[in-house]
């Protein structure tokens, strides 16, 4: 057993600068949706190159909405990746649609375009790509198909914000881009979420769908003419976020180089020593979210876990395949589908990456990893 102090997986730091600033906003008398939460939304789109932004209390009724403004519900089919939180599918499910799965790419862990692309049918409504580990897909191809085939795309970049692609932040372009603010995010509200429209008209919807459908106008005037949810950032969390995106730059560099420090103190003959297999060395475009690790066969990853943690190494696993949980097995899916994501989902690990992380923790998690393979 290590003498160290634990080295978690992942860690929020909330500075001192944002308990005040939640602590006025406590003393202020207006908790819930108000300036804050404006101020937020401002700092966003700006942040996304002025296009219009929306928060929201989780990133996941952000993709839910993004696909009811798109028109999206039963009849149709929306593609996405076996490789991501479940609530990537579960929210095609939530609209009435019927979710597709395309295998994913072996390097990158996100979907498979030529994999995608075939899987379009005439009931094809909408794509969700997912970033995994903050790493973007081929936009440019992406949105090729997308147009070819006359689908809408909502983007599933929970773990991207500050992820770029061909030199543009994700989030400044592209169509629906949906966004999470969770814990152990880059920059966290403790839970939150935004998204990034296009239209006044889908500003306006997305409005409405965030707090129960209600338009308001005048003093007292009040109506609802769709079917909303309680989908509302507080000015609380707004505060949390504020503080943390203040940081975000430093936050993208800082994690960039903990990455490069990764690769370093794996070296070059890593994977084929250890048979492991590295993330692409990607230091332009991922915002190195996580810094994931695909096991050998040899290592199951229930006992590679334990084995890290007895060693003082915290370690996650992003994801297990969506489409072999129960509530995806019973609508059809099984085994064999999608081969790719299933091993990658069966042996994918995610290593300590957070902001207070120095380069010292780096080579403790290395270390670890490395002796607990050989063992």
């Amino acid at each position: 057993m290590s003498q160290l102090p634990f080295l978690p997986f992942s860690k929020p730091v909330i500075d001192e600068a944002t308990i005040a600033a939640v602590g006025d906003v406590l003393r202020s008398g207006w908790i819930t949706s108000g300036p804050k939460v404006q101020a937020f939304e401002a700092q966003l789109s700006a942040f996304f190159g002025g296009r219009t932004v929306r928060t929201f209390n989780s990133g996941t009724c952000t993709m839910e909405i993004a696909l009811r403004i798109a028109g999206v519900g039963p009849g149709d089919e929306v593609i996405t990746t076996p490789i991501s939180w479940v609530a990537t599918a579960n929210v095609i499910l939530e609209v009435g649609a019927t979710p597709v799965f395309a295998d994913i790419d072996p390097v990158t862990r996100n979907i498979d375009l030529d994999q995608l692309e075939a899987a379009i049918t005439p009931r094809t409504k909408a794509i969700i790509p997912v970033y995994l580990a903050g790493l973007p897909l081929d936009m440019t191809r992406l949105y090729a198909i997308a147009q070819k085939h006359g689908l809408r795309i909502v983007e599933d970049a929970a773990q991207a914000l500050g992820s770029s692609w061909n030199g543009q932040r994700i989030g400044a372009t592209g169509d629906f881009v949906s966004f999470s603010f969770q814990a152990n995010k880059n920059v966290t509200c403790s839970e939150g979420g935004c998204l990034v429209l296009n239209t006044p008209e889908e500003v306006r919807l997305a409005e409405k769908y965030r707090l129960q459908g209600v338009t308001r106008t005048g003093f007292d005037g009040l109506d609802v003419d769709v079917l909303g949810g309680k989908f509302n950032m507080t000015d609380v969390a707004a505060a949390i976020g504020l503080g943390q995106f203040a940081h975000i730059e430093a936050i993208t560099a800082h994690r960039r180089e903990l990455a490069r420090h990764y690769f370093t103190c794996f070296g070059a003959d890593f994977e084929a020593q250890y048979g492991a297999q590295l993330p692409p060395a990607d230091f332009e475009n991922s915002n190195w979210h996580l810094f994931q690790l695909v096991l050998p066969e040899r290592k199951p990853r229930a006992m590679f876990m334990e084995q890290m943690q007895g060693l003082g190494v915290g370690i996650g696993y992003h994801y297990p395949p969506i489409h072999l949980l129960s509530l995806y097995r019973e609508r059809g899916f099984k085994e064999g589908m999608f081969p790719v994501a299933e091993r990658v989902g069966r042996l994918i690990v995610s290593l300590p990456m957070f902001t207070t992380m120095n380069k010292t923790d780096v080579e403790r998690s290395v270390a670890a990893v490395k002796a607990v393979l050989k063992s």
